[in-house]
């Protein structure tokens, strides 16, 4: 008698360590597998990522291509900005005309050297996209619209374009007009009332490269 319960206990002592090896085996198969997953994750994340920020640098640098006859890079704020072209307007006033007829055409072909910069971005760049800020500006005084006239001083370039052809609706461009009036970082120094180079527009193209991230 105590031959066969010792005989059962073994064959259910045998049986329990068979199934807890099985577990074991089962949970080790599974660790692995989820370790695997994890680690082929983690590389296409990492491959992602360089992706990414290949095609962030690749967008920074295309603006480095755009007609440097018309705009030139300013180190200190990060932006591209006009080259050469005076663009201050008579007192309290946004008429397109206070400007010299030549600057008038430079703005023109610069107007176009901008259509022409985006055209080719969006061929060697199909997701590129920038930001094209007309911002106005006005000097330091005590006109009190100087947020509307500066508002004003963009829209006027912006329809001065549009009626000699310039438009960017076709293109990898979001269109902003803004005025700062006398509150801009970037401005004509020293800042001060009577600064009359203040009374202007000033045009930014800058790189969107959240589209890269989405």
């Amino acid at each position: 008698m105590s031959v066969r319960k010792e005989s059962y206990f073994w064959t259910s002592y045998s049986d329990l360590m068979t199934s807890m090896f099985f577990v074991m085996l089962v949970l080790f198969v599974l660790t692995i597998s989820m370790l695997h997953y994890k680690m082929v994750k983690t590389a296409k994340e990492r491959d992602a990522t360089a992706a990414q920020l290949a095609k962030i640098i690749q967008l920074e640098n295309s603006i480095k291509k755009i007609d440097s006859n018309y705009f030139q890079y300013n180190e200190e704020y990060k932006r591209h900005t006009l080259k050469n072209i005076n663009v201050s307007f008579l007192p309290r006033s946004s008429n397109i005309n206070d400007i010299n007829f030549s600057d008038l055409e430079r703005l023109l072909e610069a107007g176009r050297a901008v259509v022409n910069f985006m055209k080719d971005a969006k061929r060697t760049i199909p997701d590129a996209e920038y930001m094209l800020i007309i911002e106005g500006q006005s000097s330091k005084d005590s006109y009190p619209l100087n947020d509307e006239l500066s508002y004003s001083r963009a829209l006027s370039l912006v329809n001065y374009w549009k009626t000699n052809g310039i438009v960017f609706d076709d293109l990898p461009c979001e269109l902003i007009v803004s005025g700062s009036g006398c509150n801009s970082r970037f401005r004509e120094y020293p800042d001060v009332v009577g600064n009359y180079a203040n009374q202007r527009f000033v045009i930014h193209i800058i790189p969107k490269p959240g589209n890269f991230l989405e």
